[in-house]
């Protein structure tokens, strides 16, 4: 038998293209696929399916001040569902040891680890509601959601003293069937007395400047209503297309950052900055719906903010076929039935949903962990409830063609 010697040169060479190919091999298969294995989660699809006859991908901004952690994070969990992602910040009116322990509690939670898709802002600045730091602070959530991963649909912010009364399959449900590119803004061009005491009126915002929370102080002389845009108002919770966001926070136009510089010393800019960017840009106009999808009781006449809801809204608020409604106070009974009743979810558990594979067994057939959604099945698949089929119907209801074209960006 004859043999063949071999180069030492050509054996490394050999090895070192078969460490690549197989490499390559893994890497298609497990690292950057929708497949991941660890001794922890076992096989954990991670990566959403996207496309037609999938649901869409929400980004939330969760945001709240100092003691409002365990409220945060209860609301992540009534809000969580696999598909999206969610950003929450506490401002300066927080501890750092408060920050800590919300980042803790998320890293602790073994669903968060599996997917990944929960992030907090670790470096806190002072914002003030009524100014224009909040506006500051979503413009910067929006814009780490955009660095983070740009796989989403929608951006949705939330503060802590919301709470969901549909569940993350009823909104993805509802949602999936949408053009990409609307934009849930409540808006009007009729200002009336919002003119002189929040356009013209001329104010500081002392948290753009100074470390922590001051609230506004007034300036003696009022300005003029702009002639060089039309000023549009509204609500102040949205939920933006992503390619509307984008423009907002990168935008090629003008627009934004001229309007930025306007609302820096306008009080409760929220109201406004978003719907006047979007009303006189006319890629966007004819996105708009005019409904920021939320339920609130107002007192007679209306203050600055709704009243608190309980129990006794609890009918009218379920029959409202909005998603979100608010304000909650910490641990209202309303919270509690509103998790029993439509979320499906236990007191330390997340909203049920398709998604859920029901509690988690160890191989001896024992279970170890005994929420319903403790184990996971497949992302990409949602169950809408009763709940869902109403907000359906009203979403169905703005875009009939009359309704959706007569109330966008109408000048009055």
């Amino acid at each position: 038998m004859r043999l063949y010697r071999i180069s030492p040169s050509i054996v490394v060479l050999g090895f070192m293209i078969g460490v690549i190919v197989l490499g390559v091999i893994s890497r298609s298969f497990l690292g950057d696929a929708f497949w991941s294995m660890n001794d922890e989660f076992g096989f954990v699809n991670r990566t959403p399916v996207k496309g037609p006859g999938f649901p869409p991908i929400f980004a939330y901004w969760i945001s709240g001040s100092g003691g409002e952690s365990e409220r945060i994070l209860r609301l992540l969990k009534a809000v969580y569902h696999p598909r999206n992602r969610y950003l929450l910040h506490l401002d300066a009116g927080s501890l750092p040891d408060e920050r800590l322990k919300l980042a803790q509690a998320i890293q602790s939670e073994r669903l968060f680890r599996a997917f990944g898709n929960v992030e907090v802002v670790g470096k806190s600045y002072a914002v003030e509601c009524m100014g224009s730091s909040a506006l500051a602070a979503m413009l910067h959530g929006a814009a780490i959601l955009l660095k983070i991963n740009n796989d989403w649909d929608w951006f949705i912010t939330l503060s802590a003293s919301d709470y969901p009364i549909v569940s993350q399959d009823d909104l993805l449900h509802v949602f999936a069937s949408l053009p990409r590119d609307l934009n849930f803004i409540d808006h009007t061009s009729d200002l009336g007395w919002k003119e002189a005491d929040r356009i013209n009126k001329i104010v500081v915002d002392p948290s753009l400047y100074f470390t922590v929370n001051r609230p506004l102080f007034e300036a003696t002389e009022p300005r003029a209503t702009p002639d060089a845009f039309n000023i549009f108002t509204g609500s102040p919770w949205v939920t933006l297309s992503r390619p509307f966001t984008e423009h907002c926070v990168h935008s090629w136009d003008n627009l934004p950052r001229k309007l930025l510089m306007y609302t820096t010393n306008m009080a409760f800019p929220l109201e406004t900055y978003f719907q006047t960017i979007i009303c006189n840009t006319p890629e966007f106009r004819n996105t708009t719906v005019n409904n920021d999808l939320r339920y609130f009781v107002w007192d007679d006449p209306p203050k600055l903010d709704p009243l608190f809801l309980n129990i006794s809204n609890y009918e009218k608020m379920t029959k409202s076929r909005a998603a979100i409604a608010r304000r909650f106070t910490e641990s209202d009974p309303v919270l509690q039935k509103l998790d029993e009743d439509v979320l499906k979810r236990s007191p330390n558990g997340v909203g049920a949903g398709r998604w859920c594979s029901g509690p988690l067994m160890n191989q001896k057939g024992e279970t170890l962990d005994s929420d319903v959604c403790a184990s996971w099945g497949d992302i990409n698949v949602v169950e809408p409830g009763p709940a869902g089929e109403k907000l359906k119907s009203l979403v169905s209801e703005l875009l009939g063609d009359e309704a959706l074209r007569s109330r966008q960006c109408k000048s009055q």
